[in-house]
């Protein structure tokens, strides 16, 4: 065997493992119920996949300036995918879309809360004082 049919048979390895994380992303995205944990599956996966897919383009051409070129392109997707599911996340939460009996700690209540009632203070509006400790829901709010 030469090298270079080793280097492809590493690449098409590469490339298969790839396409398996994805179909676990996507498995993942059809199984699980709410965003927080659909937003895990389908992130997740995703950086792994890239990095294979890049060692992958790598070996089949035999080549490290082909690494040296991917690896801008795997450093901003691993900046830009877990910032764009944390955004999507806050908002889910934000919205109600989660299911809060699966979280095990809650540290973004008490957060969410001081944000709501400091811009809810600065519009002259408040809340009634039996719904101040519940989530603040905007067709509650009377004004002062």
């Amino acid at each position: 065997m030469s090298q270079q049919l080793i280097l492809e048979y590493i690449a098409a390895t590469l490339v298969i493992c790839s396409g398996l994380l994805s179909i676990a992303a996507s498995v993942g995205l059809l199984r699980f119920t709410d965003t927080l944990s659909r937003l895990h599956a389908a992130t997740k996966p995703q950086i792994l996949g890239l990095l294979l897919i890049i060692f992958a383009a790598a070996f089949y051409h035999g080549s490290i300036k082909v690494l040296f070129v991917l690896i801008p392109v795997f450093i901003l997707q691993s900046l830009i995918a877990p910032v764009s599911a944390h955004m999507a996340a806050r908002t889910a939460y934000r919205a109600g879309h989660i299911d809060a009996t699966n979280l095990v700690v809650d540290e973004l209540d008490p957060v969410i809360q001081k944000a709501n009632t400091g811009v809810l203070n600065q519009a002259g509006l408040s809340l009634p004082a039996e719904e101040s400790a519940e989530l603040i829901d905007p067709h509650r709010i009377h004004k002062k």
